[in-house]
């Protein structure tokens, strides 16, 4: 089979040719129909993500298809069924091999991209802004990178929770993606000042951040008091310093976040937010937005396109 692999972290991951892998006790095996992309496999590309296997491995964190084969002990799901799972690693593969107890169904209503793409994005969104912010109906959410990845899955679920969506992207086309997934407000972070911006708003009470740098400075200064900063990660490859004199006057809470950490301490708050995603598409709240489907044997230029920022919401991997 064909897969995407890191050798060493001092060469370009290539596309070789390996064996189909065999699933061991509690895994199961799978034909990958789609592989979703996220920011954290650029990360992993060279070695500086938190969760980083030691090489070689194959690229793609998240990966919908049908399961083909059980390892021992494996009862369900059954071979034939449609899944999505988030495995850290092996998605950009037409096999993989993945615990069977992080599979979920796919519903009959989900294809298999947008399944691919769904599962990190929405839920990092999902629970940041549930679980840790708390985010209240009529409160302002203000989003950084609102036309990415998961920038835009917050746009959507701040909107479903009732919110006034702030979305900060660069140019007029990444904010008409974000206008489209029901932003209130637009600040190109090009040309405008987004502090003033925000502040003439109105101000924030939740900051959604997965950018860092400047960005998460610029929105610091517009937080309301008793505001909620939430720290995603950092596009822009600066990890801001965080003033605590700002956050002590205004009585400003800044949270970290990651998602993946929750398969470690708490399997079951991620089960539980992706429930209530799914419900929510089936129901037509949320409308996923893929801006590029690659074939495998373009996979660099799959993970390019995020690099140079070139895409919208999610870049998703077909085999």
């Amino acid at each position: 089979m064909r897969a995407f692999q890191i050798s060493s972290y001092d060469n370009a991951p290539q596309l070789k040719d390996v064996p189909v892998p065999t699933p061991t006790e509690g895994e199961v095996l799978i034909e990958i129909a789609a592989c979703g992309l996220n920011f954290a496999d650029l990360l992993m590309a060279t070695g500086t993500y938190q969760d980083t296997p030691p090489p070689p491995f194959t690229l793609g964190m998240e990966v919908a298809g049908t399961v083909t084969a059980q390892g021992p002990g494996v009862t369900s799901p059954a071979a034939g069924t449609r899944v999505v799972v988030f495995g850290g690693q092996g998605g950009m593969a037409e096999h993989g091999v993945f615990p069977a107890a992080l599979c979920r169904p796919i519903p009959d209503s989900m294809d298999d991209a947008t399944a691919a793409g769904f599962m990190v994005a929405y839920g990092t969104s999902h629970l940041a802004l549930t679980r840790r912010a708390q985010l209240q109906k009529g409160e302002t959410l203000l989003v950084l990178g609102a036309a990415g990845g998961v920038g835009l899955t917050a746009v959507e679920v701040g909107k479903a929770m009732g919110a006034t969506v702030i979305a900060v992207a660069r140019g007029a086309d990444k904010l008409a993606v974000a206008k489209a997934a029901g932003a209130d407000h637009l600040i190109d972070s090009t040309t405008d000042d987004i502090k003033a911006a925000v502040k003439a708003l109105g101000g924030a009470d939740v900051v959604y951040d997965p950018v860092g740098g400047d960005a998460f400075k610029a929105a610091l200064g517009a937080c309301n008091r008793e505001a909620r900063v939430i720290v995603i990660g950092f596009a822009s490859g600066d990890v801001p310093q965080i003033p605590a004199n700002i956050i002590l006057v205004k009585n400003i809470t800044v949270i970290g976040f990651y998602w993946g950490g929750y398969l470690k301490f708490h399997p079951q708050a991620l089960t539980d937010s992706l429930a209530e995603l799914m419900q929510w598409h089936a129901e037509g709240r949320l409308q996923p937005h893929i801006s590029h489907t690659v074939p495998l044997a373009d996979a660099a230029d799959a993970l390019e396109l995020m690099r140079s920022r070139k895409s919208t919401g999610k870049v998703v991997v077909t085999p």
